[in-house]
Protein backbone atom coordinates (compact mmCIF):
# COMPACT_ATOMS: atom_id res chain seq x y z
CA UNK A 1 0.00 0.00 0.00
CA UNK A 2 3.00 2.38 1.06
CA UNK A 3 4.78 2.09 -2.66
CA UNK A 4 1.43 2.33 -4.80
CA UNK A 5 0.28 5.83 -2.50
CA UNK A 6 4.18 7.05 -2.73
CA UNK A 7 4.97 5.95 -6.63
CA UNK A 8 1.16 7.59 -7.23
CA UNK A 9 2.51 11.14 -5.65
CA UNK A 10 5.75 10.91 -7.55
CA UNK A 11 3.89 10.23 -10.90
CA UNK A 12 1.53 13.12 -9.93
CA UNK A 13 4.68 15.54 -8.92
CA UNK A 14 6.33 14.32 -12.33
CA UNK A 15 3.09 15.60 -13.70
CA UNK A 16 3.25 18.94 -12.48
CA UNK A 17 6.64 19.93 -12.63
CA UNK A 18 6.22 19.71 -16.49
CA UNK A 19 3.86 22.21 -16.47
CA UNK A 20 5.48 25.05 -14.21
CA UNK A 21 8.30 27.15 -13.95
CA UNK A 22 9.42 29.82 -11.59
CA UNK A 23 11.72 32.80 -12.28
CA UNK A 24 13.17 35.02 -10.00
CA UNK A 25 10.13 37.16 -10.52
CA UNK A 26 7.57 34.38 -9.60
CA UNK A 27 9.04 31.53 -7.84
CA UNK A 28 7.89 28.06 -7.61
CA UNK A 29 6.55 27.56 -3.95
CA UNK A 30 7.29 24.00 -3.46
CA UNK A 31 5.29 21.91 -0.61
CA UNK A 32 7.07 18.86 1.19
CA UNK A 33 4.80 17.44 3.90
CA UNK A 34 5.85 14.53 6.08
CA UNK A 35 3.78 13.25 9.01
CA UNK A 36 5.13 15.25 11.40
CA UNK A 37 6.45 18.80 9.47
CA UNK A 38 5.96 20.93 6.80
CA UNK A 39 8.75 22.68 4.66
CA UNK A 40 8.61 25.09 1.87
CA UNK A 41 10.72 26.93 -0.39
CA UNK A 42 10.09 29.40 -2.85
CA UNK A 43 12.62 28.37 -6.26
CA UNK A 44 14.12 30.29 -8.93
CA UNK A 45 14.40 27.48 -11.56
CA UNK A 46 16.11 29.27 -14.06
CA UNK A 47 19.31 30.19 -12.11
CA UNK A 48 18.67 26.72 -10.10
CA UNK A 49 18.51 28.61 -6.43
CA UNK A 50 16.49 28.93 -3.62
CA UNK A 51 15.37 32.23 -2.56
CA UNK A 52 13.87 31.47 0.82
CA UNK A 53 12.79 28.42 3.13
CA UNK A 54 10.95 27.71 6.41
CA UNK A 55 9.84 24.83 8.15
CA UNK A 56 8.30 23.91 11.08
CA UNK A 57 11.14 23.25 12.41
CA UNK A 58 12.41 26.78 12.65
CA UNK A 59 12.60 28.25 15.85
CA UNK A 60 10.48 30.72 15.22
CA UNK A 61 7.64 28.73 14.03
CA UNK A 62 7.81 26.44 17.29
CA UNK A 63 7.50 29.49 19.80
CA UNK A 64 3.87 29.61 18.04
CA UNK A 65 3.13 26.32 17.41
CA UNK A 66 3.79 23.02 19.21
CA UNK A 67 2.73 20.23 17.05
CA UNK A 68 3.91 20.86 12.82
CA UNK A 69 1.51 18.45 11.45
CA UNK A 70 -1.48 19.90 11.22
CA UNK A 71 -3.36 22.41 9.71
CA UNK A 72 -2.79 25.26 12.41
CA UNK A 73 0.70 24.84 11.72
CA UNK A 74 0.01 24.73 8.25
CA UNK A 75 -1.72 28.45 8.91
CA UNK A 76 0.55 30.02 10.66
CA UNK A 77 3.95 28.60 8.23
CA UNK A 78 1.82 30.20 5.45
CA UNK A 79 1.69 33.85 6.96
CA UNK A 80 5.37 33.93 8.12
CA UNK A 81 6.65 32.72 4.56
CA UNK A 82 4.00 35.58 3.05
CA UNK A 83 6.10 38.05 5.10
CA UNK A 84 9.52 37.18 4.42
CA UNK A 85 8.19 36.49 0.43
CA UNK A 86 6.59 40.16 0.62
CA UNK A 87 10.06 41.76 2.82
CA UNK A 88 12.13 40.23 -0.48
CA UNK A 89 9.39 41.77 -3.08
CA UNK A 90 8.16 38.97 -4.64
CA UNK A 91 4.40 39.98 -5.81
CA UNK A 92 3.57 36.39 -6.96
CA UNK A 93 4.43 32.76 -7.18
CA UNK A 94 3.64 29.66 -8.59
CA UNK A 95 2.48 27.28 -5.93
CA UNK A 96 4.27 23.37 -6.56
CA UNK A 97 1.46 21.43 -4.75
CA UNK A 98 4.42 18.71 -5.22
CA UNK A 99 1.93 15.91 -5.82
CA UNK A 100 0.07 15.82 -3.06
CA UNK A 101 -3.35 16.68 -3.32
CA UNK A 102 -5.01 20.14 -2.71
CA UNK A 103 -6.69 19.24 0.70
CA UNK A 104 -6.06 20.05 4.06
CA UNK A 105 -2.56 21.10 5.16
CA UNK A 106 -1.19 21.86 1.87
CA UNK A 107 -4.41 24.15 1.27
CA UNK A 108 -4.60 25.65 4.40
CA UNK A 109 -0.79 26.76 3.40
CA UNK A 110 -1.87 27.73 0.44
CA UNK A 111 -4.40 30.09 1.11
CA UNK A 112 -2.22 31.97 4.02
CA UNK A 113 0.30 32.49 1.52
CA UNK A 114 -1.96 34.20 -1.48
CA UNK A 115 0.08 37.61 -2.35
Amino acid sequence: MKDRKANARLRRKRSIRKKIHGTKEKPRLTVFRSANNIYIQAVDDEAGHTIASLSTLNAEVKKEVHYGGNIKAAETIGRMFNDILKEKGIKAIVFDRNGYLFHGRVKALADEIKL
